[in-house]
């Protein structure tokens, strides 16, 4: 954030942040280093291609007017076998052997912008998002695929559950997201 001085008074330029849909004309990616190679490259070199293909869709963070991307997520379709879930959710289900979700394919925070809750902004706009197109497309929870045990702990405090198969998967049920206040 940049002050001026003018005739003794001082004006802060005001930024806000925004999460928008790609856009590789608009946003610049170059800088992105969020401390994991993978999820770098991801961004500056496989982002814009992917949503070009409709394989994966990468919404950013910004803070405007500045172009740099401070921290990203990735939503797509995915489907989950009914076996993987708690009986407890899997019992009021219709008995399909795959059923229809979202995944998050990626969240990623630039290491400069880390600690400022931007993970958290991301998370909740990509749940808010989920949950509004669960409106128009069947979807009974979003899917993680955690890099780690702190990533497992961060999901969990959205009260995401691991997959009976896999710790580092988590899923959050559609009905869960639906009773937060996005």
């Amino acid at each position: 954030h940049s002050r001026r001085r003018r005739l003794g008074t001082s004006r802060k330029w005001v930024m806000s942040l925004s999460i928008d849909l790609l856009d590789s004309k608009k946003h610049d990616r170059t800088l992105f280093n969020c401390g994991d190679d993978r999820l770098d490259d991801y961004i500056k070199t496989r982002a814009s291609q992917e949503l070009k293909k409709k394989v994966s869709t990468p919404f950013v963070l910004t803070d405007s007017p500045d172009r740099q991307v401070l921290g990203y997520y990735c939503i797509s379709s995915y489907s989950i076998a009914m076996v993987e879930i708690e009986t407890s959710i899997s019992k009021k289900l219709p008995r399909y052997p795959l059923l229809p979700a979202m995944l998050l394919g990626r969240l990623a925070v630039d290491s400069g912008h880390q600690g400022k809750l931007y993970g958290q902004r991301l998370l909740l706009d990509a749940l808010k998002r989920s949950r509004d197109i669960s409106r128009q497309v069947a979807t009974v929870a979003v899917v993680v695929d955690a890099k780690g045990d702190d990533a497992v702990n961060f999901y969990r405090r959205y009260g995401f559950t691991e997959f009976q198969t896999d710790p580092l998967k988590l899923y959050i049920p559609m009905e869960s997201i639906e009773k937060l206040s996005l």
